[in-house]
């Protein structure tokens, strides 16, 4: 295959394996609660939903490991720790959130049935795709990435030239802040870690073993990933925001209106009533790929933990749908709810061992890596917690940790930790 080709074609399949449910349902209501502040919300929301992400996938081209690798200089029991709380996550939230959608925006509508017969049925599909392992990554590249952005560009193009840009005021104090937390309800920065090592193992089963050519591939690919998730999601974000009160739902537009509702607003508004067709595709295509990439990364890590056994990504994958079916049951705002703290627990630990997997080693030792991952997981658990207990009762530890308040209070003390650290390297340069 041509070089050029192969590289769009994998740019496309990250590109896609990221983009799933939420991606497409939280872009549209942020920019409409962000109204005339869409552009620092959408600045926020791109650290977290596409550089921290895409910074991922360049540390997995540096690595080209499993997700293993990006623990392992904190500590072997640590890393294999992180990886099974990482996969059982995937497998348990935003896997299954992506039935839900698709239930609740292409299914239900049409035909009226049952959760659980949708979630059945996509899974079972899903399931398929993944047992086919060795075909994954050109059959989403190649052929249902295109599709998700065409109809993606049509709706964002249509509604940005056609929208009166009447804009309500913003429902954020700290517009940036709200961004960035929202971009945490992505999943993006731990879809990273775990899609990365699924295109480590494509591009290996595609006869490539050289270190450098995977390293050189996935870098491009990845950029093209990162580009195409930011078009996207400043273009949904201005969407959402310029139609303001244009978008009507039923005849109305309420203040606590569904994800969902909004999306399907949009692309009615944009599209006209072809618009529910399109957005129905595009919903069943992007949150279809995204499970698919879950699972399957899922599944490699466990057939590496056996030895390389076909037996236990068979039965892993098998597991990963079962949960699917079963959580896939709740609506999307219900497992939106329940994301929100372990979000706030791994995320931030995520973010650090990105970050650190992806600078030269000198700033990168062991020493650093422990000190910087204990000291995020210390000052994030305030912020776990705020989402769990009344925040009136953090009160006292918000008033001594900078930005804990905004729910970032681990922020500072990783960087400080990070630089003390580091001060001999610091001293020498």
């Amino acid at each position: 295959m041509n070089k050029r080709k192969e590289i769009w074609i994998a740019g496309f399949a990250i590109f896609s394996l990221f983009f799933g449910a939420g991606n497409l349902l939280l872009p549209p209501l942020l920019g409409y609660n962000a109204g005339e502040n869409w552009l620092l919300v959408t600045i926020g929301f791109m650290i977290t939903a596409v550089v921290i992400p895409i910074i991922g996938i360049l540390a997995h081209a540096k690595l080209q490991g499993t997700l293993y690798d990006f623990g392992k200089k904190v500590s072997p029991i640590f890393s294999f720790i992180y990886c099974v709380i990482v996969y059982i996550i995937s497998i348990a939230i935003p896997s299954p959130r992506t039935a839900s959608a698709t239930h609740e925006i292409v299914i239900y509508p049409f035909f009226g049935t049952s959760p659980f017969i949708t979630s059945c049925v996509y899974f079972s599909l899903v399931l398929i795709f993944v047992l086919n392992r060795s075909k994954i990554f050109n059959l989403i590249g190649k052929y249902l990435t295109p599709l998700i952005v065409l109809i993606l560009v049509l709706v964002i193009g249509i509604g940005l030239f056609s929208s009166n840009m009447i804009m309500n005021p913003s429902k954020f104090t700290t517009p940036i802040v709200s961004g960035l937390l929202e971009g945490y309800q992505t999943f993006d920065a731990i879809g990273a870690v775990v899609v990365g090592g699924v295109v480590i193992i494509s591009l290996q089963l595609k006869g490539h073993n050289s270190f450098e050519s995977k390293k050189e591939l996935i870098k491009k690919s990845g950029i093209i990933a990162g580009v195409g998730l930011f078009i996207i999601y400043a273009g949904l974000i201005a969407v959402g925001a310029f139609y303001g009160s244009e978008i009507l739902v039923d005849g109305t537009l309420s203040n606590d209106m569904q994800r969902a509702n909004l999306l399907q607003g949009i692309s009615i508004t944009t599209l006209g009533n072809i618009g529910n067709i399109f957005l129905s595709a595009l919903i069943a295509l992007a949150c279809f790929t995204t499970a698919v990439g879950i699972i399957t990364g899922t599944a490699d890590y466990f057939k590496g933990l056996f030895k390389n056994s076909q037996k236990a990504y068979i039965i892993t994958a098998i597991i990963g749908c079962l949960v699917g079916v079963l959580v896939g049951q709740m609506d999307f705002h219900s497992i939106i709810v329940i994301a929100l703290p372990v979000l706030m627990f791994i995320y931030p630990i995520t973010i650090t061992l990105i970050l650190l997997n992806v600078l030269p080693e000198k700033w990168a030792s062991k020493t650093v890596f422990k000190a910087v991952v204990l000291v995020t997981f210390i000052f994030s658990i305030p912020d776990f917690l705020g989402f769990i207990i009344p925040r009136e009762n953090l009160t006292g530890i918000q008033n001594v940790i900078p930005l804990s308040e905004f729910s970032l209070g681990w922020v500072l003390p990783v960087l400080i930790t990070f630089i003390l650290f580091n001060r001999r390297a610091i001293t020498k340069r």
